[in-house]
């Protein structure tokens, strides 16, 4: 008898113990797909930017070639003024690339991951 009472005072009790984990199931999935949404629309605009930017680049750096290149009477000659202008800055890009990249990074995914 002690047992069927107990068993019914606990009915309810396991109903919420459910509601509950269904509650917390609904919100962590939600929580996922808000970062996951968050982190990808993020991807997608600097995706985009560097698209544009590269193009900017792309254009510039030809025309600039062939700016220098006429001015010296070799094209080639533009061309390897400009490569090594790019040599250059990637050199100087290698030696702070971690505190250019990784810094802001860990910074908006921390931003979106703890913040909310």
């Amino acid at each position: 008898m002690a047992f069927e009472d107990f068993r019914e005072n606990t009915a309810p009790l396991q109903e919420q113990a459910q509601k509950f984990i269904d509650s917390n199931l609904a919100y962590y999935k939600l929580w996922g797909f808000k970062v996951a949404m968050r982190s990808t629309v993020m991807i997608l605009k600097f995706t985009l930017i560097l698209l544009c930017v590269s193009m900017v680049l792309l254009f510039g750096s030809v025309a600039a070639a062939l700016a220098i290149g006429q001015a010296l009477g070799s094209y080639a000659y533009g061309f390897l003024i400009v490569a090594g202008i790019y040599v250059v800055f990637t050199a100087l890009l290698f030696l702070i690339k971690d505190k250019i990249a990784e810094g802001p990074i860990l910074e908006k995914f921390s931003e979106i991951f703890f913040n909310d």
